[in-house]
């Protein structure tokens, strides 16, 4: 089977630090690939505050992870503070993909990068929702939506 190939964006104006604590290690001792995307899930909520929405209600409607992809890059240890930078590519009628990328802040080192692709849900219909256009608008504005 072919390797996950992930063309990443020229720009991914969002970026967040996040430190790593002994709680994001495996028994190996480096950053565990499942915990590596929780990072990406906190970055995303941050993200989404800055555009000014929780990922709960987005012009009335919510957020869920329709499909996830990570390229493992290389190690990341206890100590290190990741910075994850975020943008916004390929919308359709009912979401986008968040592409993103995982660095080490202090040697620039990539740990990881992949697409977190959501789709806009409406919990009282149980169903997904169109995307929001202002949400399109404040995404493709940033970071001068503030």
């Amino acid at each position: 089977m072919p390797r996950i190939q992930i063309e990443l964006p020229e720009q991914l104006p969002f970026r967040v630090e996040l430190p790593l604590y002994l709680s994001h290690l495996n028994a190996a001792g480096h950053l565990d690939n499942a915990l590596l995307l929780t990072l990406v899930s906190e970055t995303r909520a941050r993200f989404f505050k800055a555009l000014g929405y929780k990922e709960s209600n987005v012009e009335g409607v919510g957020v869920i992870l329709a499909d996830a992809a990570v390229q493992y890059r290389s190690e990341a240890f206890h100590g290190e503070t990741m910075v994850v930078a975020m943008g916004v590519d390929d919308f359709n009628k009912y979401g986008c993909d968040l592409p993103w990328r995982m660095s080490d802040r202090d040697s620039g080192r990539e740990i990881a990068c992949g697409k977190s692709g959501i789709v806009f849900f409406d919990y009282q219909a149980r169903r997904i929702a169109p995307l929001p256009a202002a949400f399109r608008q404040r995404a493709q504005a940033y970071p001068a939506t503030s």
